[in-house]
C-alpha cells in the first residue's frame, strides 16, 4: 500500500509545496492536487514537480469538460517530462453544479465524454496521428466553413507512452467503466466497511471486462489522520466537508454525493443534511452528519485503533492509502504510517 495526500483547494500553494517537500522526505508516495473551482491544479503540479524529487504526482481531478482531450494530453505528457516520469492523470466528469455553473458548458453524456478522453488521450502519448470524430468534437457548421482540420499528431516525444489513468466515480455505471480502462479509482468519501455493498458489484462487472494489460485497478482512498488518545475528536474535522458534498455539491435530486450517502445507509440524514444545507444553515447541516459517518472515513485515534484502521481499507481494495495528516508534526505522521505500511 501507497501512501499519499492530498492538497487542499484553499491557503498558499508556495506554502504547501515546501510542506509536501517535507512529507515527501518521510515517505509520502504521492501527492493528489484538487481543482474544482480554485486555483487551477496542472500550475500547481508544475511547481510541486520543480520541488519534489521522488513523490508522484497527479490531478484529483481535472474535469472532462473543462479542457480538449488533447490539451489533457498535453497536460500531462508535459508534467510528465518536467517530474521525469512521476505524473498521474486524475480525470472526472464533476458535476453539473461546477461545470454548468463555473465552466458553462452543457453537463451532457458524462460517460462517454470520460471514455473518449481517455481514449485519446492514450493514443496521443503513443503518438498516433488523431483525426477524431465523437462526442468531445465541436464541428463547425457548413456556413461557417465546415472542419478544415489537418490531422496531427503531438510535436514532443512523451517520457512515457502510459501515464497512468486514474477516475474519479461515483455512480455504478461510472464505477463499472473505471474498473474496465482505467489504471486507478478516485472514489470519494469512501467508507471501507460499506464499499463492497455500494460498489462491489460494478467493480467486479468492469473487471470482466478489462483488458489483463492494464494491471489490477488501484484504488486511491483514506481520510483524515491523527493519532493518540485525544486524537478522536480530530474526526469532527470531516463534519464541514461530509456537509458540504452530501448537502452543497448539487441541487436536490441531482446530488451524486447525497446518492452515495443513502447508498450507505444514511437516507434520513442525507436528506436532512441537504434540506440544512441548501437553506444555508450550514452548521446545523454539518451537526446532522453522522459520528459514524465521520468515524469510518477517518483514521483519528489511539496507535493500535488507526492500525485497524488501516488494515479496514487495505481490505477493501485500497492500494493508496491518501491521508490528511492533523498535528504539529505532519511529517511524523507519515513517516509513523509509511513504517506500518
Amino acid at each position: 500500500m501507497e501512501l499519499a495526500t492530498t492538497l487542499q483547494y484553499a491557503g498558499d500553494p508556495r506554502r504547501a509545496a515546501e510542506e509536501v517537500a517535507a512529507l515527501e522526505s518521510a515517505g509520502l508516495d504521492a501527492i493528489w492536487v484538487a481543482e474544482a473551482y480554485g486555483f487551477d491544479s496542472p500550475t500547481i503540479m508544475g511547481f510541486l514537480a520543480a520541488r519534489t524529487e521522488r513523490a508522484k504526482i497527479g490531478s484529483a481531478i481535472l474535469n472532462v469538460y473543462s479542457r480538449t482531450p488533447a490539451l489533457i494530453a498535453q497536460t500531462a505528457a508535459g508534467l510528465d517530462a518536467v517530474s521525469g516520469g512521476r505524473a498521474l492523470l486524475g480525470l472526472g466528469a464533476s458535476g453539473p453544479q461546477v461545470v454548468e455553473g463555473w465552466h458553462g458548458r452543457p453537463y451532457d453524456k458524462p460517460l462517454g465524454r470520460t471514455r473518449e478522453t481517455i481514449d485519446l488521450c492514450r493514443r496521443i502519448w503513443r503518438r498516433e496521428t488523431i483525426d477524431h470524430h465523437g462526442i468531445t468534437d465541436m464541428p463547425l457548421p457548413p456556413e461557417k466553413g465546415g472542419r478544415l482540420g489537418k490531422p496531427l499528431k503531438i510535436l514532443t516525444r512523451p517520457v512515457r507512452p502510459e501515464i497512468p489513468v486514474y477516475v474519479a466515480s461515483l455512480g455504478p455505471a461510472n464505477v463499472r467503466m473505471t474498473a474496465e480502462i482505467a489504471d486507478g479509482w478516485l472514489p470519494t468519501l469512501f467508507l471501507p466497511e460499506k464499499a463492497k455493498d455500494v460498489w462491489g458489484s460494478p467493480l467486479t462487472e468492469g473487471t470482466a471486462r478489462r483488458d489483463p494489460a492494464l494491471g489490477p485497478l488501484q484504488t486511491v482512498a483514506g481520510g483524515l489522520l491523527a493519532i493518540g488518545e485525544e486524537a478522536a475528536a480530530v474526526r469532527e474535522l470531516a463534519r464541514p466537508l461530509i456537509a458540504l458534498y452530501v448537502g452543497g455539491m448539487g441541487a436536490k435530486g441531482k446530488n451524486f454525493y447525497n446518492d452515495l450517502a443513502v447508498a450507505y445507509g444514511y437516507e434520513e440524514a442525507a436528506g436532512t443534511i441537504q434540506e440544512l444545507y441548501l437553506a444555508g444553515k450550514k452548521r446545523e447541516a454539518e451537526a446532522a452528519v453522522p459520528d459514524e459517518f465521520c468515524e469510518l472515513m477517518s483514521l483519528c485515534g489511539p496507535e493500535g485503533y488507526v492500525r485497524e484502521r488501516i488494515a479496514a481499507f487495505r481490505e477493501a481494495g485500497v492500494t493508496m492509502l491518501n491521508v490528511h495528516p492533523v498535528g504539529p508534526e505532519p511529517a511524523k505522521l507519515i513517516e509513523t504510517v509509511k513504517n506500518w505500511l
